[in-house]
């Protein structure tokens, strides 16, 4: 299977945000904006291997800064890393100011899909090649991110964590 670049799995998606979009402050709800996040990372997934993708796990939201009632929204995804049969998918939520056009990033979040048949089976996925300085930082992480996720759920030995312990082993 051959490998593929992040730039290959972008997927934007704008939103404005409406009156059935909004709590009572005022302001997006935040699972409003996880539908919007699992969308995009979905679509981004798929790009990357052109199977059907189910989400695994939520890995890390964080919700930075409230989003306004009649804000202009963009979603950016892109696949982070691909493992055996899973991708970590990495999503910034920026924010346009509607007079100046300026974009600020005020979320993101990090979502893990599979690669799956028509049975719910795993299948393989292409591996990730990142270019960009951004895209490297994020490819090094995911492996320490999903080591972690794996070992809070049971199924890793923190023992075998080799990157985990890289990050604590204070052997020369």
């Amino acid at each position: 299977m051959k490998p593929k670049t992040a730039k290959e799995s972008l997927t934007i998606q704008t939103q404005i945000v409406l009156p059935n979009d909004i709590n009572t402050l005022g302001n997006l709800f935040g699972g409003r904006l996880l539908q919007w996040m699992d969308i995009v990372a979905s679509i981004s997934a798929h790009r990357h291997c052109k199977r059907v993708v189910v989400t695994a796990s939520v890995n890390n939201v964080a919700f930075n800064n409230a989003i306004n009632h009649s804000s202009i929204v963009t979603l950016e995804a892109k696949v982070s890393r691909a493992f055996s049969t899973s991708m970590e998918i990495f999503i910034d939520v920026w924010v346009e100011d509607p007079v100046t056009g300026i974009k600020v990033k005020c979320n993101e979040a990090i979502y893990t899909f599979v690669a799956v048949d028509q049975n719910g089976s795993p299948l393989p996925v292409p591996q990730l090649i990142p270019e960009t300085e951004e895209e490297k930082f994020r490819f090094d992480g995911a492996l320490r991110r999903r080591q972690l996720s794996l070992i809070l759920a049971g199924k890793m030995k923190p023992e075998d964590a080799t990157e985990l312990k890289a990050l604590f082993s204070f052997e020369k």
